[in-house]
Parts: structure tokens; C-alpha cells; sequence
């Protein structure tokens, strides 16, 4: 076996399964999770539709690199999101989905033959970064997120040396689990130390289209353009229609932005086998021409938080974020895990405890002391959901 695969830590949900094993959740209640981050609102009808239409490219092999067609689409669709102008033909390549992607970067990016090879990501983090980043065979440096700035990363916990010997930086704008938005000083700020140490960014923007300000969140590619740096040199973007249009199912997205990564990153998808299905091409190309279903979506995300929020700002500390569907929600106390246990025994409740997302760096775990919430569900269930909380924060332990 690769011994690599020693060196993977358990994925949160396991580790939740584990630590509330042995819990009988309250009969009388009807389960509810806000644990996972699923979408779970209705996919839009134009999506079926355009899988129904197009059951005849079953009967053949799909292309790695996708049809010019969903390629001119994603292209389009990004013309009019950020406003530039991409070749779609090179600069921008289809994914099943930011997930698979996410982690085939880093084996198309790194070379662990050199000494001391190493990924940075932010802390608390997506754990595909780290993942992909240990079966590289590269190190793992955390950033941690600063609760002084709304959890936003500090970029200035990675040291000179570490920069140095980095190969891939993994950045998440709007961040999970705290919804913070990257701005374009600190954009300059890591294009920057790529021209000086040579590393890729990998920025994963898949909470990009929901958003709770007038203003739509900053894209890599966008804030790149803005400095000037138009041939996006290093910089991949990776983008998703999961949350956007509400179809996790359909394992859709696109990767886009420096030419030369990109042409390497389709001849290691071709060996892979990472073609994407007819079916799911076509039904990708309606999906990223429509924006009706995205708006809609994203007010009904706009319904809910406004409708929790407040509630949980009662007894949690919690605020509206930038983007995306999670509450970042500090405990009463500090113990994270003491109250998921709490809230699945009493409540019949599942939150995620935020010290599962982050890893221990630079003398603290960044995610303890909080729980992520995600608001998928209805807003009907997400507002009972917070009644449970308030209830179960509200009694005195």
C-alpha cells in the first residue's frame, strides 16, 4: 500500500461520529443537522431538463477538456461575474466538481523530490487541502485564522523559510467555515510572495455567488486583473455549481486562469480519467447561462440568516458573515465538542465542532471554542434549529 496514506487524518465527520458515539439523541425531537454542508434547497428545473435532452451523448466517450461549447459557457459566465475576458480554449478547463480538482492539483503541482516540499493552507480549512497535500507527499503549514479580523487568515504566521520551500498555496474566499472575503490588499500581498518564491494559488471560491452585501464577493482571477497581472501567472481558480445551483449531485465546476498550469493540469486529468459526462455538460451549460436560479437562491439564503442570526446572537457569539452558508458561532464556555455532545443528547441537534476543522499550529487550535452551523435546510427547520440552540445555551449546565 503507499504509506503516503498513513499519514491521512480522519475527515470531521468521522471524528464526530466517533466522539458522539454512544449518545441517544432525544426521542421526542426530530432530528435536524446542520453539520454538513449539502445544499439542500431544490436544483432548478432547467438542469433536468438539459440532462433529459441530452441522453444521445451516452453513446460516446466524453472529452477530458470538455466541449468548446461548455467551455465558451464557463467562459461567458465569467465575463459576466468579473467582468474579463478569457480563452476558452486555454484558459479554462471543466472539473467534476471543485472537490476532485481541489486535490488533483497538488499532484499535478508538486515535486517532492525536492527537500522540504511544502502546501500552505489557512486553518481552519477545508481538509481535501490537506489531504491532497500529504499524498503529494508534501509538508502541511497552517495559517490561522485571526478572530481580530472576523477570521480572516494571517498570512504573516508563515515564516520567510516556510514561503520559501512552498509549491502550492491553498486560499478559500469566501472562507469556510467563517464566510471571510479576501481583499485586494491581501491578494497583492500573496501574488507577491508567489513572484518571489514561484508557488501556485490555488484559490477555491465555491461560496462565491452567495453573499449577504450589495457588493458580489472578490475573485483570484478579478483581483489579479485589477493589479495588472492579466496573464494570471500562477493563479488557478476553482469554482463550483454545488452551491450556486444547488446540485452537489451533479460533481460540476471549472478551474481557470494561468494557460501554461492549466495545459499540464489537462494532460495529468487526461492519464486520471477525468472526463466529464455528456449528460453533465449539458446540463452545466444551462446551469452557468442562467442566473434567475442564483438569485433566488441566494435570497432565500439571505431569508434564513436574517431570521437566525439574531436569535443566536443571544447567547452565542455569532454574526452575519461576508459569503456562504455557515455561522461561525463562538460557545459559551469554549468547549466545542462538550456542546455538540450537549446539543445531539438533548436536542436532537448535529453541529460540527469547529476544533475538528483546524489542525493545533502555532500553539493553539483556531477552530476550538466554536461550532460551524450550516444553514441548508429550509428556513423553517433552520429557525427551529435555532430555538434549540438558544434553548440548550439558555439552561444552565
Amino acid at each position: 500500500m503507499n504509506p503516503l496514506l498513513d499519514r491521512l487524518h480522519p475527515y470531521p465527520f468521522e471524528r464526530l461520529r466517533e466522539l458522539t458515539a454512544g449518545i441517544t439523541p432525544h426521542a421526542a425531537l426530530k432530528p435536524i443537522s446542520l453539520g454538513i454542508g449539502e445544499p439542500r434547497h431544490a436544483a432548478p428545473a432547467l438542469i433536468a431538463e438539459a440532462i433529459q435532452g441530452a441522453m444521445a451523448g451516452l453513446s460516446g466517450y466524453p472529452a477530458t477538456a470538455g466541449t468548446p461549447a461548455l467551455r465558451e459557457a464557463i467562459a461567458a459566465w465569467i465575463h459576466r461575474r468579473y467582468g474579463l475576458t478569457l480563452d476558452a480554449g486555454s484558459q479554462v478547463l471543466p472539473v467534476n466538481g471543485s472537490r476532485e480538482a481541489l486535490f488533483a492539483i497538488a499532484q499535478t503541482v508538486v515535486d517532492a523530490s525536492r527537500a522540504g516540499a511544502t502546501v500552505v493552507c489557512p486553518n481552519p480549512f477545508y481538509q481535501i487541502y490537506e489531504g491532497a497535500a500529504l499524498l503529494a507527499g508534501a509538508q502541511v503549514a497552517y495559517a490561522n485564522a485571526d478572530p481580530a479580523r472576523n477570521f480572516a487568515v494571517d498570512w504573516s504566521q508563515i515564516p520567510d523559510a516556510t514561503w520559501a520551500r512552498t509549491q502550492l498555496l491553498y486560499v478559500c474566499s469566501p472562507g469556510n467555515p467563517s464566510g471571510a472575503v479576501m481583499p485586494l490588499d491581501e491578494w497583492q500581498r500573496l501574488f507577491e510572495l508567489s513572484d518571489r518564491h514561484g508557488f501556485v494559488i490555488a484559490s477555491d471560491e465555491c461560496y462565491s455567488e452567495i453573499y449577504f452585501r450589495d457588493e458580489a464577493p472578490l475573485g483570484g482571477l478579478e483581483a489579479a486583473a485589477r493589479l495588472g497581472r492579466h496573464d494570471f501567472k500562477n493563479l488557478i481558480a476553482f469554482t463550483s455549481l454545488s452551491k450556486r445551483s444547488n446540485v452537489p449531485g451533479l460533481r460540476s465546476g471549472f478551474v481557470a486562469g494561468d494557460a501554461a498550469l492549466l495545459k499540464k493540469f489537462l494532460l495529468y486529468r487526461t492519464y486520471h480519467g477525468s472526463a466529464m459526462s455528456p449528460l453533465v455538460q449539458a446540463a452545466s451549460i444551462a446551469a452557468w447561462g442562467d442566473e434567475a436560479h442564483v438569485q433566488d437562491n441566494r435570497a432565500r439564503y439571505r431569508a434564513k440568516f436574517a431570521a437566525v442570526t439574531p436569535l443566536l446572537s443571544s447567547v452565542l457569539d455569532v454574526a452575519l458573515p461576508d459569503a456562504g452558508f455557515y455561522l461561525w458561532a463562538g460557545v459559551p464556555g469554549g468547549d466545542d465538542v462538550a456542546a455538540a455532545r450537549g446539543l445531539l443528547a438533548q436536542y436532537n441537534l448535529t453541529v460540527l465542532p469547529g476544533s475538528l476543522l483546524a489542525r493545533e499550529a502555532h500553539g493553539l487550535n483556531p477552530g476550538a471554542g466554536r461550532i460551524r452551523l450550516a444553514l441548508v435546510a429550509d428556513e423553517a427547520e433552520c429557525l427551529e434549529a435555532a430555538h434549540r440552540l438558544v434553548s440548550y445555551f439558555k439552561t444552565p449546565s
